[in-house]
């Protein structure tokens, strides 16, 4: 299982156990995951990291003084 965050900038959207969908950007050096419809954000990840699971559940929603952040586990082995 990998686990990746996500950020999230209004409460409620999603919830422990919901299953998402993300999407994939693309940058020069990086790549970026959403989860669909554009509730979360995920930040950069390097190429070699690249996510290859598209679909995924919410392991956790937590609130600090950032803002809110979203677990989600994928089925897929964590880059070295």
């Amino acid at each position: 299982m990998r686990e990746m965050e996500f950020k999230m900038e209004r409460p409620g959207l999603l919830h422990e156990g919901d299953e998402v969908t993300v999407s994939e950007g693309v940058l020069p050096s990086n790549y970026y995951y959403t989860i669909d419809p554009s509730l979360a954000m995920s930040g950069n990840i390097p190429f070699p990291k690249r996510l290859h699971a598209r679909k995924g559940t919410v392991k956790a929603v937590i609130q600090n003084e950032r803002g809110y952040y979203v677990t989600a586990v994928f089925d897929e082995e964590e880059p070295e």
